[in-house]
């Protein structure tokens, strides 16, 4: 035994020499790469005769790769993390999880669309997301092997991570907590994915406020206001005066869930917050109080504004817009300086009727009903002032009642703009009405306008389209086609079809993917990409059919 550790020291001692590259470090050598040989001089053990100094350094670079691979020491071993939580949601069938797995893999670099001219083949990157939605609609779980492709694929595109993250379940935080390209979704969950303690646990409820993360704060106020908005409400005003005034305006945000008058006094409080932010946001959770103090003083405001005219021929709208944003306005969330471009009165003007209730205009303008009071004429050039408030205020309360008075019908000439209520401000009021009244409305638009401006209207209606709905849009794109438009000005309604149309559709659409004869006066390949475009709508209907059969709900 002596004689052998004789024999292991006499080989260690007739070691080869650590050659200069070892000693030259892999930073140093980083170093020099970024700066250039010119400007950092390499060591001279490192230049060999006759080479460049490029070449010496890469060469050094190769050799340092692999003594660095070839001499890692093993580490400790680490402890195994935790088991995953189980997903007790059954597994996706077969043909679906197939179906999964081909639009992943046309979300990895370099398999998507390169731009120019899209040709008939569907854009399976736009199916994702309503498979997702569907997968989750009818209660599946992920598939364990397709977690981190769709953790990548909800990186990279952040309208997937909803739907992705709840499709994924509890097993996407395991994962993200491991990976820190997946750290976003800790970011989504409230609480970072962490437990909460029971929200009947006053001690360790109270523990969790006073010391936890902000995020875990968050979440634990927001699951606390959904269960009882009062002891959520008492924790938040057991800190306020010390929180920060960003973590002020987030914890006030949590108010809007279950909101009641008995929040009000708590709110008017708010109202004198040093923060400008809180304050506004206290105000606009008041005024959605109607019988709130501040909602009562804007609407005492704004009526003292608006009043009808009876001495002309035709009862008309007068408007007296305020002359100043006194004290008692900016602390009801009035902001005194206008935006660029806009005029003080009407400003203020603007904001108090926004934030006055809708009930305050029918006994303040002769017991009129809201269409009524909509037709009168408006005195001085006010009406899209006034009209456009009403349509913030119709938003913001959800009336429904309004929203009808203020959209008009869908074939009158001011329905298309400018007229005093935008297609921007119609959408929004769109969203107050049922699915079937959206579609309607949206439909009997297209009929009497076109497609040309019904883009934004059609984002605001249920998916897939009801029938007169989707009719209507087809109908659109056959005459813009048979006319030889333009093809281009309709690819964004086109991949709002491709998307929203009802897969039965399909059928009636079959005979628009031939060539149609072009007119004299049409745009030069117009028909062919006509053609392409309704071939790729048609086998996208296809495939999302495909995907709701795969995707039926389970037994």
């Amino acid at each position: 035994m002596p004689h052998q550790e004789k024999d292991l020291t006499h080989q260690e001692t007739d070691l080869p020499a650590t050659p200069p590259e070892a000693r030259f470090s892999w930073d140093d050598l980083v170093t020099t790469a970024l700066l250039g040989t010119d400007r950092r001089t390499l060591p001279p053990a490192l230049r060999a005769p006759g080479k460049e100094a490029p070449t010496a350094l890469l060469d050094a670079a190769a050799v340092q790769t692999v003594r660095r691979r070839a001499g890692l020491r093993p580490a400790p071993a680490v402890t195994l993390p935790e088991p995953a939580a189980a997903d007790s949601r059954p597994p996706v069938p077969p043909a679906a999880r197939h179906r999964l797995a081909t639009l992943l893999t046309d979300h990895q670099p370099g398999t998507g669309s390169s731009g120019g001219r899209r040709g008939a083949a569907p854009d399976l990157m736009e199916l994702l997301p309503q498979w997702l939605a569907l997968a989750n609609s009818r209660g599946y779980g992920a598939p364990p092997e397709l977690l981190p492709a769709l953790l990548t694929a909800a990186r990279g595109r952040t309208d997937l991570r909803p739907q992705a993250l709840a499709f994924a379940g509890p097993r996407a935080l395991w994962l993200a907590r491991l990976n820190p390209d997946w750290k976003f979704a800790l970011r989504a969950t409230p609480g970072g994915g962490m437990a909460l303690p029971s929200t009947d646990d006053a001690p360790k409820v109270r523990q969790l406020w006073e010391e936890g993360l902000f995020a875990e704060r968050v979440a634990l106020l927001t699951a606390l206001r959904a269960q009882n908005a009062r002891t959520a409400r008492d924790l938040l005003t057991s800190t306020w005066p010390t929180e920060r005034a960003e973590d002020r305006l987030m914890f006030l945000d949590s108010l809007r869930t279950g909101l009641t008058a008995e929040d009000e006094p708590f709110l008017e409080q708010a109202l004198a917050d040093r923060s400008r932010n809180v304050r506004s946001t206290a105000a606009e959770l008041l005024s959605a109080l109607p019988e709130s103090a501040l909602a009562g003083r804007m609407s005492a405001r704004a009526a003292s504004c608006v009043a009808v005219d009876h001495t002309s021929h035709t009862p008309t709208l007068t408007v007296e817009a305020p002359h100043e944003c006194d004290a008692g306005m900016e602390r009801d969330g009035v902001a005194p300086k206008p935006p660029a471009g806009r005029g003080e009165r009407s400003w203020w003007l603007g904001q108090l009727v926004e934030a006055a209730p809708l009930a305050t205009w029918q006994p303040r303008l002769g017991n009129r009903s809201p269409a009524d009071i909509v037709a009168l004429p408006v005195a001085d050039d006010w009406r899209s002032e006034l009209h456009a408030a009403w349509c913030r205020a119709a938003v913001r309360q959800r009336d429904a009642v309004w929203s009808r008075a203020l959209l008009g019908t869908p074939a009158s000439p001011d329905a298309a703009g400018p007229g005093a209520v935008s297609l921007a401000e119609r959408a929004k009021l769109l969203a107050s009405l049922t699915a079937a009244e959206r579609a309607d409305w949206v439909a009997g638009f297209i009929a009497a306008h076109g497609l040309s401006e019904a883009f934004q209207l059609l984002g605001v209606c249920a998916v897939p389209w009801a029938e007169p709905l989707g009719r209507a849009v087809v109908d659109s794109l056959n005459i813009a086609r048979d006319a030889g438009s333009y093809p281009w000005s309709f690819s964004g309604v086109m991949g709002l079809a491709e998307r929203c149309l009802d897969p039965a559709e399909a059928v009636r659409l079959e005979a628009l993917t031939a060539i149609p004869d072009e007119p004299e006066d049409a745009s030069p390949g117009a028909g062919s990409y006509w053609s392409e475009a309704f071939q790729r709508l048609v086998t996208t209907l296809r495939l999302r059919a495909a995907i709701r059969d795969e995707l039926r709900p389970p037994r």
